[in-house]
């Protein structure tokens, strides 16, 4: 029976949800979370709007997933863990690649070491995982059948060709991936992830704790960080058109992601922790409809009825894929999960929540000179 859950990473966006939903539903909540300034600003305890909302409602430690005391800490008398806090963001671990590391993949590991060596009462482990293990995903070959093109070539993104294309060039049609995909991911972010799934599943059945790991796809809701400008086009997209400065798209808009609400997220995640048929199991958690940049950019216009000029900039991310969403044939069928908020329900939900907050400063403009100084943004 789990009663007492540790959510690490648990004041953020993802987590904060989670802990009000189980709170609801009668779970003793501990949250291990350090508070990081790029999500939660630099007076976290003062400002911060998420950790502000959980602060009373569970046991918090202020802590990282890094330091073996403090996990020791959060985990003694706990019956599961959901396994959130890392560093997130594709175009930032290709040049943070120490941190992205130490805290993703190490801390993973000492979170592991612990159960591992420590007497515990700890029956499942849920593990944020992503759609970025996949890479340039699944397509389909006229000639060959499914393949799995290679990382695209920058000397044909910088001649503006941005289709993802197999060692013949052949046309290849975009597929859903599923989970017994290809892993092979494109960035530093990626390659964490894999390996922080890969080591839950691996090490928790050989001590009997039963793993679950999701496959979240581009998550997004109120909430969310509206300052990070490292993550979250929907927030970098409504920054940029609230402060009037106009939307930069990068490659030719054609881009696409698997958009997922933030509420179809949390249920998916909580069906993990109380179906048993997840024990484990890896899971895709999105919607199963690709959706354009170009796209997200138009209906954000139109939502916040503020007209700016959208500009496609030719730009690209070195590490960023071209197109991915989730097949969900699985998940339907094991946990009877299925999205319930579309694109255009979510983006009311999520711009109406936008219109209520302070308007935030830009400051995306930095982080792509960031980017440009490591030779990574072209």
């Amino acid at each position: 029976m789990i009663k007492k859950i540790l959510i690490t990473g648990g004041a953020g966006f993802i987590g904060s949800h989670l802990v009000h939903n189980l709170i609801d539903k009668g779970y003793k909540i501990t949250v291990l979370d350090n508070l990081s300034e790029q999500i939660h600003g630099s007076d976290p305890e003062r400002t911060s709007p998420l950790y502000n909302s959980i602060k009373d409602k569970v046991r918090f430690i202020k802590g990282t997933v890094t330091s073996r005391e403090d996990l020791e800490k959060s985990i003694e008398g706990q019956d599961a863990i959901v396994h959130f806090a890392a560093e997130t963001g594709t175009g930032q671990s290709m040049y943070c690649i120490e941190k992205y590391t130490e805290v993703n993949v190490q801390g993973t590991a000492l979170m592991l070491d612990i159960l591992v060596n420590r007497k515990n009462s700890v029956k499942k482990v849920i593990v944020a995982s992503s759609r970025s293990i996949y890479g340039e995903g699944m397509y389909k070959h006229p000639e060959l059948g499914v393949v799995y093109p290679l990382h695209r070539n920058k000397a044909d993104m910088l001649a503006g060709d941005f289709d993802v294309k197999y060692q013949d060039h052949h046309k290849l049609e975009l597929l859903p991936t599923s989970e017994d995909s290809r892993i092979h991911p494109s960035s530093v972010y990626g390659i964490t992830k894999q390996v922080q799934e890969q080591m839950v599943m691996t090490i928790c059945p050989t001590i009997g704790i039963a793993p679950v790991a999701f496959r979240y796809q581009n998550v997004y809701g109120p909430g969310q960080s509206l300052t990070n400008p490292y993550t979250g086009i929907l927030s970098i997209f409504s920054n940029q058109i609230r402060n009037k400065d106009g939307i930069k798209v990068f490659e030719d808009g054609k881009e696409s992601r698997d958009f997922v609400f933030i509420d179809d997220v949390i249920d998916a995640t909580v069906a993990g922790i109380e179906n048993e048929k997840a024990n484990g199991q890896i899971f895709n958690v999105g919607t199963g409809i690709a959706t354009d940049v170009m796209t997200v950019a138009k209906t954000l216009i139109n939502a916040y009825g503020i007209e700016v000029p959208v500009s496609v900039t030719g730009n690209f991310r070195l590490g960023d894929i071209r197109h991915n969403f989730a097949d969900l044939t699985k998940i339907k069928a094991k946990l009877g999960f299925e999205p319930k908020i579309d694109f255009e329900q979510g983006i009311k939900q999520f711009t109406e929540w936008v219109l209520q907050q302070d308007v935030q400063e830009n400051k995306l403009n930095d982080s792509l000179e960031e980017m440009k100084a490591k030779g990574l943004l072209k």
